[in-house]
């Protein structure tokens, strides 16, 4: 079939929204009809180039929702009609990872989906018979998407896609990071830097967590005002002496939890720093640049800090995310809030202007 889909050419370069070929569903897998899908991060950081892992051609997005079109041979767990969120980190619930209940990072299409092709090493997407890589096993930039059964989770029908589709990636990162990585303990004291997507994900889950305390930091008051309205008790303006104000704040001690979700290393540095001694438990969910390391002082990890890394939030996809999406339908967490613009698809690359000039937390890009 014809769809239309952004496709990366060029490194550096603008998408481009141009028609390309989908052939149809092999066994195990699905055809998704898009109807929403947010621009986030991850795609600008693979179009920039910066990311050792890209490749192109490739049609970018990942954060999507949608709606079962057709399914192919041996797929038992969604049918025609049912509404899904896309999953990057799928959740095949039988290799040694999945059986093991310790991590959600499925091992059953890795290789295959980091090298840009479907389970079977080949591509559903093409032009002019050369193949397109798939991005993320997900490809969501497009009208429409061939996906593996087990990288996608079927949410409730009267869920709203357009804010489904955020719990394919950003907030089920941060509301993850919090709830299943970190288990935050009720009463506790909480600290979370950066008050992008991720972060005021990380802010709601501590606070759905019971969490007393619960301090944001950032740059900016707009975000920060944002991050007061998910449920943190106190807004503070990131900077270099704020390691020694939360120390200050809590007896000398250090918070309880820490998050990590700007991607920048000096701020992981302070994440660390600001855990407390004895148990302070310090989560990094942002990704750093290329060649970048965390440097650390062994005495901090001596006095009983941890760190710990959040891929997806620890959130096992097809059994949680739509968990996540119920508590979103009762009122519990405020995703509306989140979608600062909406835009269609040729307007992929003004999603990633907004997003470079910090103007909203989420683009939505709304399918016809």
């Amino acid at each position: 079939m014809k769809i239309r889909a952004a496709v990366l050419e060029e490194f550096g370069e603008p998408l481009v929204v141009r028609e390309v070929d989908l052939a149809e569903p092999r066994a195990g897998e699905v055809l998704v009809r898009l109807v929403a899908c947010g621009v986030c991060h991850t795609d600008l950081y693979t179009a920039s180039g910066v990311d050792p892992s890209g490749y192109a051609p490739t049609v970018l997005g990942h954060e999507g929702a949608g709606i079962v079109e057709r399914v192919g041979p041996d797929v038992t767990s969604v049918q025609e009609g049912d509404h899904v969120v896309t999953l990057f980190s799928p959740q095949c619930r039988e290799c040694e990872h999945c059986r093991s209940g310790r991590t959600n990072l499925c091992l059953a299409i890795r290789e295959q989906q980091n090298r840009g092709f479907l389970p079977d090493g080949t591509t559903r997407l093409s032009r002019d018979g050369e193949p397109i890589r798939h991005f993320m096993g997900t490809s969501t930039f497009a009208e429409y998407t061939v996906m593996p059964e087990i990288a996608l989770a079927k949410v409730r029908r009267d869920a709203p896609l357009e804010a489904a589709c955020l719990f394919a990636c950003g907030l089920s990162t941060g509301l993850g990071a919090a709830m299943y990585t970190a288990a935050v303990r009720p009463g506790s004291t909480c600290v979370v830097f950066g008050a992008g997507m991720v972060g005021l994900g990380a802010v709601a889950g501590c606070r759905l967590q019971g969490a007393e305390r619960i301090i944001c930091v950032d740059l900016s008051e707009d975000r920060l005002e944002m991050a007061r309205a998910q449920g943190a008790t106190d807004g503070w303006t990131a900077g270099e002496d704020i390691v020694a104000r939360i120390q200050e704040a809590t007896r000398g001690f250090g918070a309880d939890y820490t998050f990590e979700a700007t991607g920048r290393v000096a701020v992981m540095r302070q994440a660390v720093e600001a855990a407390r001694m004895g148990w302070g438990l310090c989560t990094i969910a942002g990704v750093a640049g290329k060649g970048e390391t965390l440097d650390v002082i062994p005495r901090w990890l001596i006095q009983g800090r941890r760190i710990a890394g959040s891929s997806f939030g620890g959130v096992h996809g097809r059994d949680q995310v739509p968990e996540l999406v119920d508590r979103y339908m009762a009122g519990e967490i405020d995703v509306d809030a989140f979608i600062s613009h909406r835009i269609t698809l040729n307007e992929v690359n003004r999603g990633f202007e907004l997003m470079e000039a910090q103007d909203g937390i989420r683009s939505v890009i709304q399918f016809a």
